[in-house]
């Protein structure tokens, strides 16, 4: 059974869901996520498939949503635009953050359809990166927003099976803005 769906009803969605700026009596706090509002280029690389190493370009967009409570970001890889890399781990996944003031920290869900896949983290400012972590699954993963500047900033995903005593870096992806 197909639905065609109502593109009124999609606008709708759209316009309920995005924003143009933070909101609240926590907006800056939500700078910590909000410097990143806007799209980027992604160089990925990783552990290939078959145990050896790969790289792959994809895609990443930022915007306010919730009423400028939240970010929402939506990271795709290999990107719309590129040749399928048939020796990667494929992904297509959003994640919804918004400042916990009761945890002085950011409360993080990432969902991935492709790859059956939810967790959550609570992420940090730890001396100038952002550190996210998920513990209430096995493995551990801490996810580091790095090297962070107005237009590029690099992203690490680590592994831990011994509950945070040693971390293994999975991926890494290198982000560039976009033009406007």
């Amino acid at each position: 059974m197909t639905y065609d769906a109502d593109p009124s009803a999609e606008r709708g969605l759209i316009e309920a869901l995005h924003v143009s700026a933070p909101s609240g009596a926590h907006a800056d706090k939500l700078m910590l996520f909000g410097q990143f509002v806007g799209s980027w280029d992604i160089e990925w690389s990783g552990t290939a498939l078959d145990g050896g190493t790969a790289q792959a370009k994809g895609e990443l967009h930022f915007g306010w949503v919730l009423g400028g409570r939240a970010v929402q970001d939506t990271w795709i890889m290999p990107g719309r635009n590129e040749v399928a890399a048939p020796n990667i781990r494929a992904f297509q996944g959003t994640t919804v953050r918004f400042y916990d003031p009761d945890l002085d920290a950011w409360r993080s869900t990432w969902i991935e359809p492709i790859n059956a896949r939810v967790r959550r983290f609570i992420g940090r400012p730890v001396d100038g990166d952002i550190v996210l972590l998920s513990d209430e699954d096995e493995p551990w993963l801490r996810w580091r927003f790095t090297e962070i500047t107005p237009s590029s900033a690099r992203w690490l995903g680590e592994t831990s099976h011994d509950k945070g005593a040693t971390w293994v870096l999975d991926e890494e992806m290198i982000l560039t803005r976009r033009p406007s």
